[in-house]
């Protein structure tokens, strides 16, 4: 896909047959494509195989083209395969499908016109002063428009696409299908398990009621916090399938990437600390790592937080057995490592001892840095080269791939995500002395 393959607006199809025969299309395709690769190698006088004939380049990219225009929960389960079970997968395809992490296709305008006046009636314009309908953002659920009410609200209007919560469930059925007798997931991955995990957040990010309140809820949590900044939410504007907030003015926050290190340091970790805040004081966590979920405020010297469709609440007994194993990574105690990481789930008392050794091996690296009172360099760790290198050694035997309960999942993301956040922006930061408070 080029580089502004996604910026095209193009029209969602929104009712569940016309997505399944845009999915059977997409089948048909796709085992064309690997029908003409077996063809070759039968020519050559190889034996085609199924997983290598359907997994090339070619097919991957045609795959998450048709995944991106979809949009709903086919593109999010492009999205959540790759950041999931990335390690399991080709490095051809898992690139591919981690460009579905970037910005959706764009309703055309009259689509989106339908939308807005199915919700707010054909004269909605007369409740505002202006309304842009080019987004300033779009994703694989919706997308979000500025707009001025009458009595100069400046607001951000996230406009949900028709039919994505309607074609969730036989989106992520028919998909499952796809991917399993495709070899696109690896033999042995509990599939049922990452579907119905994907199945479930989707539902819950559709609900715009409900990331109405989560977003009352974190308004609520940080509202004495000077570092932080929450929209508010605008009932009279809010809809089944509209979500208006208060506009807060901001940068995306990778752009601090050229700032000073002493601010590029300080904003990361403020991010890391309101995680751990999240989940050991608050119990309730927003997964989403996507960088355009914060935004930086200079004048204000705020972190703007956005978008809370996957916030979590944690169960207390879920999050104590975070803290022991947090305190027994910390501690270096590898037996007590092992027994809170299969009590989470992270772990099985089925692997192999090998396979155990090697997933304990992975966790110590990622505790490495959590015991130094010293800053830690996040773009010059060779950490990440590490964790791929050992990642991509498990991962070569393909008939056991565990996947975590949704929970640590999720977590897991939200956490490789800050990761992702801080080496960018070229962040140093003492990460110990943050985790002092939850040891």
């Amino acid at each position: 896909m080029s580089d502004d393959y996604l910026s095209r607006p193009y029209a969602v199809p929104s009712h569940r047959l016309g997505r399944m025969a845009r999915l059977g299309g997409l089948t048909g395709g796709l085992l064309g494509r690997a029908a003409l690769a077996g063809a070759r190698d039968l020519a050559r006088g190889r034996r085609p195989a199924l997983g290598s004939a359907f997994l090339t380049p070619a097919n991957a990219a045609h795959l998450a083209s048709e995944l991106a225009r979809m949009r709903g929960a086919a593109m999010k389960l492009g999205q959540l395969l790759s950041m999931e079970a990335g390690e399991y997968l080709s490095p051809d395809l898992a690139d591919i499908l981690s460009r579905l992490r970037s910005e959706a296709h764009a309703m055309p305008g009259s689509q989106l016109k339908r939308v807005l006046s199915d919700n707010w009636g054909t004269d909605f314009l007369t409740r505002f002063r202006s309304f842009d309908v080019r987004p300033v953002a779009a994703a694989s659920i919706g997308q979000v428009h500025r707009a001025e009410t009458k009595d100069g609200r400046a607001l951000a209007v996230k406009v949900q696409y028709p039919g994505v919560r309607d074609s969730i469930d036989s989106d992520i059925r028919n998909l499952g299908a796809l991917m399993r007798w495709s070899g696109l997931a690896p033999r042995g991955m509990d599939l049922s398990a990452l579907l119905e995990d994907a199945r479930a957040q989707l539902h819950d990010e559709a609900d715009y009621g409900a990331e109405a309140r989560m977003l009352d809820r974190f308004g609520a949590l940080l509202a004495d916090d000077p570092r932080f900044a929450v929209p508010e939410g605008v009932p009279e504007f809010s809809t089944r399938d509209i979500l208006a907030m208060t506009w807060m003015d901001g940068v995306p926050i990778e752009t601090l990437a050229a700032a000073d290190q002493e601010l590029r340091d300080e904003v990361a970790a403020r991010l890391i600390a309101l995680t751990l805040r999240e989940l050991f004081a608050f119990r309730l966590v927003q997964t989403d790592p996507n960088f355009a979920n914060f935004r930086w405020n200079a004048e204000a010297g705020r972190i703007v937080l956005l978008d809370f469709g996957a916030a979590r609440d944690y169960p207390e007994p879920l999050v104590a057995e975070f803290r022991a194993l947090l305190r027994a990574g910390l501690a270096g105690d590898r037996d007590d490592m092992r027994a809170a990481a299969t009590r989470i789930g992270y772990l099985s008392d089925d692997l192999s001892p090998a396979r155990l050794s090697a997933l304990l091996d992975m966790m110590e690296m990622c505790f490495e840095p959590l015991r130094d009172d010293r800053p830690f360099d996040f773009a010059r760790s060779d950490l990440p080269q590490r964790l791929t290198a050992a990642a991509m050694a498990f991962g070569r035997d393909r008939d056991i791939a565990p996947v975590p309960p949704a929970d640590a999942l999720f977590l897991q993301r939200k956490v490789a995500g800050l990761y992702l956040l801080a080496a960018r922006l070229g962040a140093r930061v003492a990460l110990r002395p943050l985790l002092a408070p939850y040891a």
